[in-house]
């Protein structure tokens, strides 16, 4: 039973998982703040050229 305990003791690839784990989540919160960043800078460029284009009247005649 002992050798059963020690070799549990010195077994460390849960560890690894978690460690993993940790580092996906942090590279997926990365991505996750990025791409919010990105979005907000492409939506207010949109606004922007919105704004400059309010006087033109971009109907299409057909």
């Amino acid at each position: 039973m002992s050798k059963i305990l020690a070799r549990f003791s010195k077994d460390e690839s849960g560890a690894t998982a978690i460690e993993y784990g940790l580092i996906a989540a942090l590279i997926a919160l990365a991505i996750v703040g990025g791409a919010t960043a990105l979005g907000s800078a492409i939506g207010n460029l949109f606004d922007d050229i919105g704004t400059s284009l309010g006087g033109v009247d971009t109907t299409i005649n057909q």
